[in-house]
């Protein structure tokens, strides 16, 4: 599960990416799940479902939606916890443990066990949930188990997408100025060897990503 230090840093980073977006996010309530919806369509997109054709899974792109998806979920968290500065922090943790000991799940009164489901069933289950204006932690952790993910790859991952998307903006990003690719390999490859050579239990685990991109970018 996540640490305590590290579900603070997400829901930080978090709520500073959706102030850049729009510095009125909370009060404009956008609607994060139907953004996760749409996301796990794409998951399933890139798993393959096509049975007219041949199709390969492509797991490096299922594992960025999940990032993505998981930017959403966070995004509700934070407006369904907004009267004080501690709830959402609460809300997050408290979800995690409970997915611990929960094994399935219950729609419109028919009981899934989630050790039976493939993953393409669970991608549906998390769209259908999603429509609902449902979080369920424990299928979101079982559909990551099925990707080849645990929370600690999670959150390197969606820290290191975070603050390469703060670094880019200020680099020039937005104007037109920013290097996207350096000494022959673009940004990304950079921060996928960042983010694995570095601590991620280190509280400041997304400082040193910052700080190991600027040493490695061109100035």
């Amino acid at each position: 599960m996540l640490t305590r230090d590290q579900a603070t840093t997400m829901l930080e980073l978090q709520a500073s990416m959706n102030a850049k977006v729009d510095p009125d996010w909370v009060a404009a309530r956008y609607p994060y799940l139907r953004a996760v919806a749409i996301e796990g369509a794409e998951a399933i997109e890139h798993h393959g479902w096509k049975w007219w054709k041949k199709q390969d899974k492509d797991l490096p792109q299922l594992q960025m939606e999940l990032i993505d998806i998981w930017h959403f979920i966070l995004s509700e968290v934070l407006l369904r916890n907004e009267n004080e500065p501690e709830e959402p922090l609460k809300a997050l943790l408290d979800a995690l443990q409970a997915a611990e000991h929960s094994d399935r799940i219950e729609v419109d009164g028919q009981q899934f066990e989630l050790a039976e489901l493939d993953l393409l069933r669970k991608l549906e289950l998390l769209i259908a949930l999603s429509v609902l204006r449902r979080i369920d932690m424990a299928l979101f952790a079982a559909i990551m188990a099925d990707c080849d993910m645990d929370w600690t790859e999670l959150y390197r991952q969606y820290v290191g997408k975070n603050v390469l998307n703060m670094f880019r903006q200020d680099r020039g990003y937005k104007q037109g100025t920013y290097l996207k690719e350096w000494h022959g390999r673009e940004d990304n490859e950079h921060l996928v060897e960042v983010i694995h050579r570095l601590d991620a239990d280190a509280p400041d685990f997304k400082d040193r990503i910052y700080s190991a991109l600027s040493e490695a970018y061109p100035d």
